[in-house]
């Protein structure tokens, strides 16, 4: 079959056929394009392009970035970290005091109309203490910073507490305040819950012989039962890991991590 009839069954133009490419050999500079972008992954095509200007490539800057894609070096979109001024860096040593070490973290639920609603969760590393049960239809990282100041106007501060990257922990309100009170946060690496487990622990708990025993018809209603539990979590629930007494006995008693059992 002649390439004329050929075109002519593939519905092609026979110019096409024939065509030859009078562009110059681009490989020399496709080659320059890549090693300047390998010296410089973060350069783009347009500083490319300045480069190569300097060294005295004529090409405009639409063929090198024809060339640039043809390459496949399109920069990525770097994710930018955010600076924290009170970051802790480095792992947190285990308590060995009461309000020395706190873990942070939310909690969802639904009332019985089915809303949702969150409660803001706090213990104690070391007394296993439930220091706050915040719970609101809405919390944001100035409802963490009021809370918080609520609760220190009862006990100490923490040197730090753990808390993972939710937004309202990674806010600035509560960077700021933590600066500005001398509490560093600890973050906990993504996606590794079991860094903070004691509040995992807490947490579920707390869903367990409260969130899900009770159907809540108000925030209100919400408020008042898991204050309730809190109290007698802190003052009467024997707690297994301190010996079968209660964060509150445990507390006041000073006794370290151990000692109790050996003592029973």
């Amino acid at each position: 079959m002649s390439n004329r009839r050929a075109c002519a069954l593939g519905d092609i133009c026979p110019n096409t056929w024939y065509y030859t490419s009078r562009a110059r050999d681009a490989s020399a500079l496709r080659m320059r394009i890549r090693e300047i972008a390998q010296a410089r992954p973060r350069f783009g095509y347009v500083r490319i392009w300045i480069m190569l200007r300097r060294e005295g490539w004529p090409d405009n800057k639409k063929r090198v970035h024809r060339l640039y894609r043809l390459e496949g070096l399109q920069v990525r979109l770097r994710a930018r970290r955010k600076k924290r001024l009170s970051l802790h860096r480095g792992a947190v040593p285990p308590a060995s005091g009461r309000n020395q070490y706190w873990s942070m973290d939310f909690v969802h639920d639904q009332f019985a109309s089915g809303r949702t609603f969150r409660v803001l969760t706090v213990i104690d590393q070391w007394s296993r203490e439930s220091v706050l049960l915040e719970a609101n239809v809405s919390l944001t990282g100035r409802s963490v910073v009021d809370a918080l100041e609520a609760v220190s106007a009862r006990r100490p501060l923490p040197r730090a507490i753990t808390v993972d990257h939710g937004t309202e922990f990674t806010s600035n309100v509560l960077d700021a305040w933590a600066y500005r009170r001398g509490v560093t946060l600890d973050f906990i690496r993504p996606g590794k819950p079991v860094e903070n487990a004691f509040i995992e622990s807490f947490n579920g708990r707390l869903r367990d012989e409260c969130l899900n025993v009770y159907s809540f018809e108000s925030i209100a209603h919400a408020q008042g039962l898991i204050e309730a539990w809190r109290r007698d979590y802190n003052d009467h629930r024997p707690h297994g890991a301190l010996g079968h007494l209660t964060p509150s006995e445990y507390a006041e008693q000073g006794q370290t991590p151990g000692s109790e059992v050996a003592a029973l």
